[in-house]
């Protein structure tokens, strides 16, 4: 109940922060954007599912949850912000789909990157491209992520995300570190 609580949440945090016919870029900020991800994604893609396994093996400690919550978050953000990146850098044939966040105005880790890093002049070709359904406003948008290093961005922020998790993950001795360990496997580095 509380994941569909918590998904339902996210699901409204990103209707309300991008409403279909208005954009508003002044709501897409970082903090906006994870808040989103953490609701609409993380609890249940990552979160729930090891909750579930720890409840059907007999775990209880409340230390135990709260760790896993913890780790599954951060792993749930990443794998999102993963998400973002192909649907806009990946390839079509690879992925199993053209990504439209930027036609569809979608908040979204390049578009709140780019807004807080980008010149005056980068930030009103932004506004004046982002949402629009015609592959030359694309184009520009594009472009601009292009010109501010927008993947070089991402591989470093993959990189210490990577190595973040890895460490949480051995550090810690609550729970079995496979567990996280096999998750995180499966997402460092997809490529779709």
């Amino acid at each position: 109940m509380q994941t569909t609580y918590q998904t339902s949440h996210g699901q409204l945090l990103d209707l309300t922060t991008a409403p279909p016919g208005h954009i508003d870029l002044s709501r897409y900020t970082m903090d906006n954007y994870l808040r989103i991800i953490t609701y609409k994604t993380a609890f249940y893609t990552f979160y729930l599912p090891v909750a579930c396994g720890l409840v059907l093996a007999g775990e209880s400690r409340p230390e135990a949850f709260k760790l896993a919550q913890q780790i599954c978050i951060e792993m749930g953000q990443y794998f999102q912000i993963q998400d973002d990146y192909l649907d806009c850098c990946g390839d079509p044939e690879v992925i199993g789909k053209v990504g439209t966040d930027i036609e569809d105005a979608k908040c979204c880790w390049l578009v709140c990157t780019a807004l807080k890093e980008a010149s005056e002049e980068q930030k009103q070709i932004i506004k004046s491209n982002y949402g629009q359904k015609d592959p030359a406003a694309v184009a520009r948008v594009k472009e601009v992520y292009q010109q501010m290093g927008i993947a070089a961005k991402f591989e470093a922020y993959e990189a210490e995300s990577y190595a973040k998790l890895t460490s949480t993950i051995e550090e810690q001795s609550l729970l079995p570190k496979q567990v996280f360990t096999s998750l995180l496997k499966k997402i460092h580095k997809r490529q779709k």
